[in-house]
């Protein structure tokens, strides 16, 4: 857009210097007859005495003032006028031309500086791509842990692992999901009562292929979200390279489907408070929890380069089937609760509330603190020794029961 400025007329005004009277000769004004001077009356105005003469410069009247100003004014309204018309012809300029030009708006769109609002996990404390994760069901699985089920299929990908025995020094594994969603899970095997204690704080589904008397039990006296094989069938197979009852699978497109139909279409709970990962001098490169035997008991080895643990089973690389991934936790939690054996001699039992030590490893220290749980409903909190929160790394948890004989150590 064109810019018009008026113009302006400066007005240079001369101040009047060394003014000098003109001298006035009397002799050509009187003429040469000097004798006329004596008959001219004199004024008394004080000590000081004027000749009362007719003198060239007359004292300017009203008249010639008024006549001067008027004079001076014209010029000034000449000019004034001359400027109005200008500026008038310019307005009008501008006015046409903007007539025939398109009407381009000026006015600058400033967007709102909002920061995008992040959405977080609350299984494993990452920043979701897709918010919509957050509000899927959490699922649990109960995955088999003995030579004959090795190697799993989806332990890798799970958000959150639990560890127990299950009966006689063969442990078994708890994997929850949330946000991954695998499409090949297994080996299923039954429920124990110890895993709902935390499966329930989760509001989780709770996949499985029957349970203990106990643990068929309470599911049903404390309101699971039951999807047991027994009773859903369609929702798992069991595949031909390995023999029952090692080969019970399920995939996250089949248990979508089962948790819509039974209407478990969310989860709401509590998860673990996290932390930023902090760079740390490594003081636990090696951790062995003495849980089992040595074909049980797991060995974690800290990768720095990852920020993650890898996980030893057996002398081995505990692996994923299909992907050959090794199992690698960003945090491994060994919380130590009272265990023995059920009244059978066979099943494990665990006391899953009250409070207990608890061992973190995470950025290649551990932190000692104490766990607690109010009941089996509620949630599992981790506090330090101080009795604040024990915040966690983002990524997947490993939590073992380890039984109050039993053995934690590491090493740098």
């Amino acid at each position: 857009m064109d810019d018009f400025k008026k113009p302006t007329k400066k007005i240079r005004i001369e101040p009047t210097t060394n003014f000098q009277q003109p001298k006035v000769d009397h002799a050509e004004h009187f003429g040469t007859d000097y004798s006329r001077l004596d008959s001219i009356p004199t004024v008394n105005i004080g000590d000081d005495e004027l000749p009362y003469t007719h003198s060239p410069l007359k004292k300017e009247g009203l008249g010639s003032k008024m006549a001067n100003f008027f004079k001076n004014k014209k010029v000034i309204i000449i000019f004034s006028v001359l400027a109005v018309i200008l500026a008038g012809g310019a307005v009008l300029y501008y006015l046409n031309k903007n007539k025939n030009e398109p009407v381009t708006s000026t006015t600058q769109k400033v967007e709102a500086k909002t920061e995008e609002k992040k959405i977080v996990s609350p299984l494993t404390g990452t920043v979701l791509k897709d918010p919509k994760l957050a509000e899927r069901p959490v699922t649990a699985l109960m995955i088999e842990n003995s030579p004959d089920a090795r190697p799993q299929s989806g332990l890798t990908e799970a958000d959150a692992v639990y560890e127990a025995i299950a009966e006689g020094g063969v442990t078994r594994f708890m994997a929850v999901y949330q946000e991954s969603q695998p499409q090949y899970i297994g080996p299923i095997r039954s429920a124990r009562p110890y895993y709902i204690d935390y499966a329930l704080p989760l509001e989780a589904s709770y996949g499985h292929v029957g349970g203990s008397p106990e643990a068929l039990r309470d599911i049903k006296q404390l309101g699971v979200r039951d999807i047991d094989q027994f009773f859903n069938d369609s929702s798992y197979w069991r595949i031909t390279d390995r023999f029952a009852p090692h080969n019970m699978y399920t995939s996250f497109e089949k248990l979508d489907a089962l948790n819509k139909t039974k209407g478990f279409v969310s989860s709401k709970f509590t998860g673990f408070e996290r932390k930023e990962a902090v760079a740390q001098t490594p003081t636990a490169n090696v951790i062995d929890f003495a849980i089992s035997g040595p074909l049980y008991s797991p060995r974690f080895e800290y990768d720095q380069t990852t920020n993650s643990y890898k996980r030893i089973q057996a002398g081995q690389p505990h692996t994923d089937a299909k992907s050959g991934a090794t199992i690698s936790p960003k945090v491994v939690v060994a919380l130590v609760v009272q265990n023995g054996s059920d009244g059978d001699g066979y099943h494990s039992t665990y006391t899953t509330s009250g409070s207990g030590a608890v061992y973190v490893f995470q950025d290649g220290i551990v932190s000692e603190g104490n766990w607690s749980k109010k009941d089996r409903q509620s949630p599992l909190v981790l506090t330090d020794k101080n009795g604040l929160p024990l915040k966690l790394n983002s990524g997947q948890t490993w939590v073992s029961l380890v039984g109050t004989s039993s053995d934690i150590t590491y090493k740098p």
